[in-house]
């Protein structure tokens, strides 16, 4: 630092004097001396302009570089040097010590904090696009993670989300530690973590999606994130935590202005649905009306008819039913005009418009509303649904939905035949034969249905019917498959196929049809056809429980075990409950050996369905089979209790209870059969028996009624027998009354009785006793219940062996 001071005051000196000098030249002189000065120092200014030095120095010219190249003192070589150097470096040259201070200029330190500047920058933009690249992949993340939600794939949508909740966390960490935290992403932060609890919650993971909801909510930095309280008080909704889920969309609607109606209407709704949930029908109906008030829509506005039904207010109901039907539709069809009507080619572009399916969707929702609250007041309103269904005909008639009567009426058409009013509902549907086309061919195949169903002399009638609606509408799929179903019912197989067909040829989705076809085929015995009409049906409606079972009867009748069990197991998974698809497995386990199987469906059966006898029976005789005899007794109880007056099942539980030694118990039922039936032989028989067995005096006054018994039973069968040879003898007979003549017709009936006496007496034999053959009474029976397993004779007397030693072998003696 010192001589760099001292050169620059020797420099400063320097020019002082040379000014003095100067100065005294001009004032001698005024032109003198203007052109003496020393060229070696105008080598800077040389070096800057390009000129070339002075040749009086005996220097060479320059080189490209601006260096003399040849003799050059000191000085030129560092001028040459200090002039490659600026020049590459873009700075100026190294003043002498004598003219110029030594050491950096200010213009070095701007370069210098110019390029500190321009690396600095260099380093952010670095930075800044590492983190788009990272928030990139978590923004690709977020869409895989929505897609799959969208496609129902919950699994994958949430690990999706949490991948894209760890790199989202890992750009936050990023930019704190690069100081980068003033071009924070917050939206990003808010969409993962808003996309992350809507997942967990779409994986009834409800816990942490509170948890995620949570931390959006306490967040001040996310704007309007209070909103997020209506998905708050839906998962407690869920939970049937109805107060907690009030509170919260309460909270929501404050968070949210006036102006944005719909939002604060269907928070609104939200929280009325919640007091129905909870039983406060009266909140709720005050809530609902509020919001129909404000801005009422369909869904509102049902949801007010069903709070009104819950009070059950008549008046509530109507005018919430006025309120609903007050709703206009907006529907521009009625607007087109003529021209745009005839116009097939628009009409054809627009009825495939999104806007114009999105006018349908809420056409259909406005109807299904309007029916919907139709058939819930209808019955409450006035003193039958009769005069119900008429108030709201003429209610709707009279608004602008008038359209939507014709379909009401055939609504109450259908909930009269549910009430079992057929007649009043087919007066009802011969009402439509004044209607236009489409409506007159539907009436009529109702008609026609209900005929069909009432079968017998009314299928002449549902005939009638069936032509009347297919010569309004020639390609009505419905009506094609009724007239089938009456041709199939009269036996005319091959007309109801053709019906079939051709309700396939107008309708390729006709399932009736389809379903109707595999039958005749099956009926006709054509079991290929049959076979693939349901295989096509089970590829169109998959997994229906019928057409399965149909497939499994068919196999079981080409005994086919394994496809018949296999079909019929599918059906089962499918209606688990049904006690026939159980019984038709138990049969054929039952007759491939599988008794194991077999008792399991037969089990389940009864369990679903325990009035089935043949189930009973066949439980029962498991039990007994496989010696459980006091397990048997139960089934054949409950056949008894449903078969009061069958003695077989009587007979069966007391030979339940002999086999598993209940003697007294089964003497005393014995007895009371008896008393029931005192002419049943074969109770006298075990009645006989256990009193024998037991040694009881009872036993001789049941063995004379057991005698009684068989010969009263002897005495009928040989009055059946002759009465029969009697039958077959006067068949044979020659002999026959004569046919009276026009002039001597007896007159009265003994005129006629005397005379048919007097022709069998001419041929009457002599009177005689014929022996009977009487033999003594058989005290045998037979078991209902099979003959049982004999005991074995521990007490039998052993028969004696030899015991010589004659044969004995010398080895086996002990030495």
């Amino acid at each position: 630092m010192g001589g760099a001071q001292s050169s620059s005051l020797a420099s400063a000196f320097g020019c002082h004097v040379e000014n003095q000098k100067m100065s005294k030249k001009l004032d001698e002189d005024f032109y003198g001396g203007f052109d003496d000065y020393e060229h070696a120092y105008d080598i800077q200014v040389a070096s800057q302009m390009g000129l070339r030095a002075p040749s009086s120095y005996g220097q060479a010219p320059p080189t490209s570089f601006g260096a003399a190249v040849g003799n050059q003192s000191s000085y030129g070589r560092s001028r040459a040097g200090g002039r490659t150097a600026a020049g590459m470096r873009n700075e100026p040259a190294r003043p002498m010590t004598a003219v110029r201070a030594a050491g950096y200029t200010s213009f070095a330190n701007k370069v210098q904090a110019s390029e500190a500047v321009k690396a600095s920058e260099t380093k952010s933009d670095t930075g800044e696009e590492k983190c788009k690249e990272m928030e990139q992949k978590v923004t690709d993340l977020l869409k895989g993670s929505m897609l799959a939600a969208e496609q129902r794939n919950y699994k994958e949508a949430l690990d999706k989300a949490k991948d894209a909740g760890r790199r989202e966390r890992a750009v936050v960490k990023y930019r704190e530690q690069h100081s980068m935290v003033e071009s924070m992403n917050l939206d990003l932060t808010f969409t993962v973590l808003f996309n992350l609890a809507q997942q967990y919650q779409n994986s009834d993971m409800l816990n942490e999606a509170l948890n995620t909801y949570e931390i959006i909510v306490k967040n001040k930095m996310f704007p309007n994130s209070g909103r997020l309280k209506v998905n708050i008080g839906n998962i407690h909704f869920k939970r049937k935590e109805y107060n907690k889920a009030i509170k919260y969309y309460r909270m929501a609607l404050d968070q949210v202005p006036s102006i944005q109606k719909e939002t604060r209407i269907k928070i609104l709704n939200n929280i009325g649905i919640a007091f129905v949930k909870m039983g406060n029908y009266d909140d709720a109906l005050s809530t609902f009306d509020h919001c129909v008030e404000e801005k009422a829509d369909f869904k509102n506005a049902l949801n007010l008819v069903v709070a009104s039904f819950c009070v059950q207010d008549v008046e509530k109901m109507r005018e919430a039913y006025q309120k609903l039907l007050d709703i206009p539709l907006d529907d521009d069809d009625d607007h087109k005009t003529s021209q745009e009507k005839e116009d097939v080619l628009m009409i054809q572009v627009l009825n495939s418009d999104s806007l114009k399916l999105w006018e349908r969707m809420k056409r259909s929702e406005a109807e299904r509303a309007i029916m919907t609250a139709t058939k819930l007041i209808s019955p409450v309103i006035a003193t039958d649904s009769t005069a119900g269904y008429e108030w709201c005909l003429e209610t709707i008639k009279q608004s602008v939905h008038a359209s939507l009567a014709t379909e009401l009426e055939m609504t109450k058409a259908g909930e009269m035949l549910k009430d079992g009013d057929i007649e009043q509902a087919v007066e009802v549907l011969k009402v439509f034969n004044s209607q236009d086309t489409k409506t007159a061919s539907a009436a009529a195949n109702n008609l026609c249905m209900i005929r069909l169903l009432e079968g017998g002399p009314k299928l002449a009638e549902s005939q009638k019917y069936a032509e009347q609606a297919l010569s309004m509408d020639r390609y009505n799929a419905n009506a094609l498959v009724n007239q089938g179903n009456i041709a199939y019912m009269t036996g005319e197989l091959e007309k109801a196929q053709h019906c079939y067909r051709e309700a396939l040829n107008s309708e390729a989705s006709c399932v009736q049809a389809m379903y109707n076809m595999g039958l005749v085929h099956r009926a006709q015995g054509n079991v290929e056809q049959a076979l693939e009409c349901f295989y096509k049906l089970h590829n169109i409606l998959l997994n229906n429980v019928q057409v399965l079972c149909q497939l499994a009867g068919i196999y079981e009748s080409l005994e086919d075990s394994a496809q018949a069990i296999e079909l019929y197991s599918q059906a089962n998974s499918l209606v688990p409950y049904d006690p026939s698809i159980l019984n038709k497995l138990a049969a054929i386990f039952d007759a491939e050996g599988d008794k194991t199987q077999a008792f399991q469906c037969h089990y389940d059966s009864y369990r679903y369905y325990p009035s089935n006898m043949k189930v009973i029976e066949w439980m029962g005789a498991y039990y007994i089979e496989t010696q459980f005899s006091e397990k048997a007794v139960n089934y054949f109880e409950k056949a008894s209790i449903m078969q009061p007056n069958e003695i077989k099942w009587q007979l069966m539980m007391a030979s339940s209870h002999r086999r598993a030694g209940n003697y007294q118990k089964a003497l005393e039922l014995y007895r009371n059969i008896h008393r029931k039936f005192p002419q049943n032989i074969d109770c006298l028989k075990f009645l006989v028996r256990i009193t024998t067995d037991l040694g009881m005096p009872e036993a001789k006054e049941y063995v004379e009624k057991l005698e009684k018994a068989e010969k009263v039973r002897q005495l009928r069968m040989q009055r059946e027998s002759d009465s029969s040879q009697g039958k077959r003898h006067s068949a044979n007979s020659t002999h026959s009354l004569p046919v009276p003549q026009t002039g001597d017709r007896p007159n009265s009936l003994n005129s006629v009785r005397m005379h048919s006496a007097s022709i069998l007496a001419a041929d009457a034999q002599p009177f005689s006793v014929s022996q009977r053959d009487m033999r003594s009474a058989d005290y045998s029976y037979a078991d209902p219940l099979g003959p049982s397993i004999p005991r074995p004779k521990t007490g039998g007397k052993r028969t004696q062996k030899d015991d010589s030693f004659d044969d004995l072998d010398d080895s086996m003696l002990p030495q």
